[in-house]
């Protein structure tokens, strides 16, 4: 039976599989070491939703068939972001990737760091060759705002002072940036002008809000799903439905609830005070409201273009994005 990706998948079936040979051929290498972490990388791929991002956006932009741009454009965004995960891994010292081992667990730090450097490189380079300078720079500008994102949320988590606005900033640059620039890399791929680029942006900075959104609602789940319940408050991460939460409360609560996210220390009695304040306090249930209002704000943009069966994949994929389980 097929999967729900597979079914959302098919009008890219054939782009998709194209993008897999390519793809693996972009990852060779005749350093052995390096050719063999780069083989180990490719196998344990995730579910391929930013390609995804990318070639239907480029096919309701006019785009169809599709340029070999938009397939140069797809591989570059993973390429780069493959680098960031790998970077990111070391930073958090994390053994663990997609329930795989991570390349630093099994490598060790410094060879982690050289191989997201070389993907980081191999990404440029393949934009560089063929002269994609627009492609570049919409990817350039996405690591950027990770990075940014990242830093940004470092400095809050020392204080834990996030307002409602700072946590917007954080997950646009941190998560919705990226898949944004996968819908504009999609659009640009195709020679469109700028306002559909734009608005290709803009549809996936919308859909990346309520994909952040859903990933923190995971942290107070009842269920060992997606990511394990309540890790973001162990490491003191404030994400929306805590933020709200705490807007709500006296102020001798608040300093309650602040000093055991910032003295949890792993404890699972002062993990789950904050999860039970949250869900007692409509924490959850705005978290829910917002989120769907971005995801009405996506739909809404991308019915400005032309109706098609990638359109309507897309607006499976977005509901997908919000309705998943993990």
């Amino acid at each position: 039976m097929k999967s729900t990706l597979d079914v959302i998948q098919a009008p890219i079936a054939a782009e998709m599989e194209e993008f897999e040979r390519k793809f693996r051929a972009s990852m060779q290498t005749k350093v052995l070491l390096l050719d063999k972490i780069m083989g180990y990388i490719v196998k344990r791929k995730g579910k391929q939703i930013r390609p995804m991002f990318v070639f239907f956006t480029a096919k309701i932009s006019g785009g169809d068939p599709l340029p070999e741009a938009t397939f140069r454009g797809a591989a570059l965004i993973e390429l780069l972001h493959t680098a960031t995960l790998v970077h990111d891994d070391v930073v958090d010292e994390s053994n663990y990737r997609r329930g795989f081992f991570s390349i630093n667990a099994l490598w060790k730090n410094k060879i982690a760091v050289l191989v997201g450097d070389y993907l980081l490189s191999r990404g440029m380079a393949l934009a560089l060759e063929n002269d994609d300078f627009t492609l570049l720079k919409i990817v350039n500008n996405a690591v950027r705002e990770l990075s940014e994102g990242e830093l940004l949320q470092i400095e809050k988590a020392r204080r834990l002072d996030i307002t409602e606005d700072i946590y917007f900033d954080i997950i646009r640059q941190k998560t919705a940036s990226l898949i944004a620039s996968c819908c504009a890399v999609g659009a640009a791929s195709t020679g469109a002008d700028k306002d559909t680029i734009e608005r290709a942006r803009l549809f996936g900075e919308k859909v990346g809000m309520a994909f952040q959104i859903k990933d923190d609602l995971f942290d107070f789940g009842t269920d060992e799903i997606g990511k394990p319940v309540g890790i973001d408050i162990k490491e003191k991460k404030m994400t929306l439905p805590l933020i709200y939460a705490l807007q709500q409360a006296d102020w001798l609560t608040k300093r309650r609830v602040i000093f055991n996210v910032k003295n949890n220390e792993g404890r699972r009695d002062r993990v789950q005070a904050v999860i039970d304040f949250v869900k007692t306090s409509g924490g959850l249930d705005y978290a829910i409201t917002v989120m769907k209002r971005y995801r009405d704000e996506a739909l809404s943009i991308l019915h400005t273009f032309p109706e098609s069966p990638s359109r309507t994949s897309l607006e499976q994929l977005i509901n997908y994005t919000i309705e998943r389980e993990k």
